[in-house]
């Protein structure tokens, strides 16, 4: 079978799954998340946070506990982290340095997982499982409180209340994240990922082929980084390792969990708004562009003019033998949908077209899918900024779902799509200005600009990824990208539960002969449209400047 034939039965296999299980799945969390009954083990939590559950909170209550506790979560993880040697676990490492604690400790708590160290050679297992694995759920949980969050805020009416992000955020951790990663944890298991306690220093031990000893609890780590969690991995080498990922097929286990979620939280607005088509439309609107991200990766990776590509018949440098070129790639467009940052090849060693691919999938705003929770409600912000843009062209009062979309709602919305290209651009800017970030570019020219505009654009996004020819290990690195992944994670929570707010105040109008359908195919392509329009204006000179100019060069 050839590598091309191979690819496509590989995406169509996934595309099959994924319709398959995103119904039952997106009831399940339509039913978790509206449930008046709250389940034993979640009473004790609520008990011991000192918080009602049956309260709900307004915008401003419910971003106020996000915010409170994120900073606590830093907080403990940065002194996990600088503790380490006083702890038991350790296996002899000592603190980490500030720097990289600091980093670290955002990176995992906004979802983002960027790695400035080799997790093998750093951590000891305590902070392994009770601080990073620990944030992959609960920063997870967070993105998916947020989205349900801002569903309530479209489908209520005349109310200032939009939930309790306890309840939401314990109930994403116990009834979706725990059970899939249970699950799907012993399913990696028995394709051969390691669940162990080894000392981390006998990593790499082969013996007739075959895996004799490792470190670390690997599956269970592997399986929660996958879960549209990001991609901080125990091994530096991240899903690239054979005992992070072993075979084709957890490549192909691995990619299904990093979709399986955000392709199925449409479904759950769509019930949770009354109509299924809606949902429908939303998860239509992700699939057209994540489809056509992963063919035209695959096509950059499998058909590239070089002399070198050509006589192999693919680009093949920084790709994993064991998995190809065409499942490689699709990994690398699914990983830069959403906000995973999970890596089974090198992006810096791809096609200038296919590395400016995986830049602009996370440009995009990652909301093809997206991340778990992040992906919808910013798909949803978008579908807002198409109903306004197509209000202004035939002279209607602009409405989504019966929601006016006024002047705060469309500043709201603007915001939350000006935050991380200002973060990105910005940060580049500044990286590109100064002698000693430059410094840590491995190449110079357009390659070298693309090193360091995929570092913010990974971090402003929350993605994870990184072009691995820069190095970040350096303060300038270790706080900027930390400040990009905190500004990038929050503030647009916080616009996005403003957003969420006003419209749940509203009463709902109701539709006219003039009112913009959003259930059918003309709305798609008209929020894809939007989608495209709005990158391509903001980062194509940039993109021009770095991977496209390499091409042409």
């Amino acid at each position: 079978m050839g590598e091309t034939t191979a690819g496509i039965l590989f995406i169509g296999s996934l595309i099959l799954v994924l319709a398959a299980v995103h119904v039952p799945l997106g009831d399940h969390m339509y039913r978790t998340f509206t449930s008046s009954k709250h389940w034993r083990a979640e009473r004790l939590v609520y008990r011991a946070v000192g918080v009602d559950p049956d309260a709900e909170q307004s915008w401003g209550g419910y971003a106020r506990s996000v915010l409170a506790f994120s900073v606590v979560s830093v907080l403990a993880l940065y002194g996990l982290q600088r503790l380490q040697s006083h702890l038991m676990l350790s296996l002899g490492f000592g603190g980490v340095d500030p720097d990289v604690a600091w980093n670290t400790a955002i990176s995992f708590v906004t979802n983002t997982n960027w790695q400035a160290y080799s997790g093998e050679s750093t951590m000891g297992h305590l902070a392994q499982m009770a601080g990073l694995a620990v944030q992959n759920f609960v920063s997870a949980a967070v993105g998916i409180a947020v989205a349900m969050a801002f569903v309530r805020g479209l489908a209520r009416r005349g109310t200032g209340e939009l939930g309790n992000f306890w309840v939401d955020l314990t109930r994403a951790v116990l009834r979706v994240l725990l059970p899939i990663a249970a699950v799907a944890a012993i399913v990696l298991v028995a394709g051969g990922v390691v669940q162990n306690f080894a000392d981390p220093h006998t990593v790499g031990t082969l013996t007739g082929g075959k895996q004799t000893i490792t470190g670390g609890p690997m599956a269970s780590q592997e399986v929660i980084k996958e879960l549209g969690t990001n991609g901080g991995g125990f091994a530096n080498a991240n899903s690239a390792h054979p005992f992070e990922n072993p075979t084709s097929w957890t490549n192909w286990i691995e990619i299904l969990l990093i979709l399986l979620i955000p392709f199925s939280l449409p479904r759950t607005f769509g019930r949770m708004v009354g109509d299924r088509r809606q949902g429908v439309a939303i998860v239509a609107v992700m699939a057209t562009l994540a489809l056509l991200s992963v063919v035209a990766l695959n096509a950059a990776q499998l058909a590239h003019h070089g002399t070198v590509p050509q006589s192999v018949a693919a680009a093949t440098e920084g790709t994993e033998t064991r998995f190809g070129v065409a499942n490689s790639a699709t990994f690398a467009a699914a990983t830069t949908l959403t906000s995973t940052g999970a890596v089974d090849s090198f992006h810096d060693s791809y096609t200038a077209l296919g590395g400016a691919l995986t830049m602009l999938n996370m440009m995009v705003g990652e909301v093809a899918p997206g991340g778990v929770g992040s992906g919808l409600y910013g798909m949803l912000i978008l579908a807002i900024v198409t109903v306004f843009a197509a209000g202004l062209m035939v002279g209607r009062t602009p409405a989504y779902l019966g929601k006016r979309i006024g002047a705060r709602e469309i500043k709201l919305a603007s915001m939350y799509f000006l935050v991380t290209p200002m973060i990105v651009l910005v940060g580049t800017g500044v990286a590109m200005a100064l002698d000693g970030p430059r410094e840590s570019m491995l190449n110079a020219g357009p390659h070298g600009l693309s090193e360091v505009l995929y570092a913010f654009t990974s971090a402003g996004n929350n993605n994870g990824s990184a072009f691995a020819g820069l190095s970040v290990a350096t303060p300038f690195y270790d706080v900027a990208l930390g400040l990009a992944m905190a500004f990038g994670r929050f503030l647009p929570i916080v616009l996005a539960l403003a957003l969420a707010g006003s419209l749940a105040r509203q009463t709902p109008v109701p539709a006219s002969a003039g009112t913009l359908p959003t259930h059918r195919p003309q709305f798609v392509g008209m929020v894809a449209g939007v989608t495209l329009i709005l990158v391509a204006l903001t980062f194509f000179p940039a993109l021009a400047l770095g991977p496209l100019a390499e091409g042409i060069h």
